[in-house]
C-alpha cells in the first residue's frame, strides 16, 4: 500500500455558507472525508499573513490522509473539492476561497528529481515550495515531524529550523 499523503489547505476569502476562512478550512477537512480520503491526522488552523501580493491574511492547515488513490487521481478529486467551494482559476496571488496542495507522499518524487523550476506544469511532488513557506511548515509539523523530503534529505522539523534561521 502506498504511503499517506500531506495535503496543505488554504483559504482567504470568506465563504457564503462556511463563513470565515477558518471556516472554509474546517469545511473542507469534511470534504476531503466524504470525496473517500480517510483523514490520519490535522493541524490546528493558524492564521497566517498573505504570501505574495494578495493582501489577505490566510487560515492554512495540513492534514494527512490515507488512501489508494494514484497520486494524478488525487489532484483530480483535490480540484473538484476547490470548484465545489467555488474556487475559479485567476491570478495567482489572488483571493481564494480553498486552496488544496498535495505537499508529499512519503518519499514519491514526481515528475523528477528537477524539482518545481526543472517541471514546471502538472504534478510536482514533493510540493516545490515546501521549504520556504512557513505557512506550510508551521502546520506540516503539527502533522508529520519527522517525514522526511526525499530530495532536500531533511525532516519536516529540520526544513522548519532552517526557515526560522534565516529570518
Amino acid at each position: 500500500m502506498a504511503a499517506n499523503i500531506l495535503i496543505a489547505l488554504g483559504s482567504n476569502r470568506r465563504h457564503g455558507r462556511f463563513g470565515s476562512p477558518a471556516g472554509v478550512v474546517e469545511a473542507a477537512v469534511v470534504a476531503l472525508a466524504e470525496a473517500g480520503f480517510a483523514v490520519v491526522r490535522r493541524s490546528r488552523i493558524h492564521a497566517t499573513a498573505a504570501f505574495g501580493p494578495g493582501g489577505r491574511s490566510y487560515a492554512n492547515a495540513v492534514v494527512e490522509v490515507a488512501s489508494a488513490l494514484a497520486l494524478p487521481e488525487v489532484l483530480v478529486r483535490l480540484k473538484a473539492i476547490e470548484r465545489a467551494f467555488g474556487r475559479r482559476g485567476g491570478r495567482r496571488w489572488g483571493a481564494r476561497v480553498l486552496d488544496l496542495d498535495i505537499l508529499a507522499q512519503g518519499d514519491a518524487v514526481l515528475p523528477s528529481r528537477l524539482g518545481w523550476r526543472g517541471a514546471r506544469a502538472g504534478l510536482v511532488v514533493p510540493h516545490p515550495g515546501i521549504a520556504l513557506r512557513r505557512f506550510v511548515l508551521d502546520p506540516l509539523v503539527e502533522v508529520a515531524p519527522g517525514w522526511r523530503h526525499p530530495v532536500l534529505g531533511a525532516t519536516s522539523r529540520q526544513l522548519r529550523a532552517r526557515l526560522l534561521r534565516r529570518g
